[in-house]
């Protein structure tokens, strides 16, 4: 029996993503205009994405101290540390690309 990985990673990713859909809501008191909720929506991919990096780093961190010299596995582990290193810069620039387009279209507030 083969086993997708494709489907695996989809359903993995939604139920993930499901719960932080339905965290999005707005709080009691406050308005639910289309903004508040694409800024809960991006807090919590930015909290997901954030422990993402940080496994990464884990993953590489054990990767490294279980190469033993091979070069191979060295490079499998660099690449994870890499990939972590992207998500952190990922997360934290996408802070700043919100705050920058609200500033141009003249929304106001800011992206948490």
């Amino acid at each position: 029996m083969k086993i997708n990985k494709k489907i695996i990673f989809l359903s993995l990713l939604t139920i993930v993503l499901v719960p932080s859909l339905c965290f999005a809501q707005a709080a009691a008191g406050q308005p639910t205009d289309f903004k508040t909720i694409i800024n809960n929506v991006a807090t919590q991919l930015k909290g997901i994405g954030a422990g993402l990096a940080t496994i990464a780093f884990i993953v590489a961190g054990v990767m490294f101290l279980s190469a033993t010299g091979n070069p191979s596995r060295m490079t499998i582990a660099k690449g994870a540390l890499i990939a972590g290193v992207i998500g952190i810069v990922i997360i934290l620039l996408s802070s700043g690309a919100c705050n920058f387009i609200n500033t141009l279209t003249g929304a106001g507030g800011s992206c948490v």
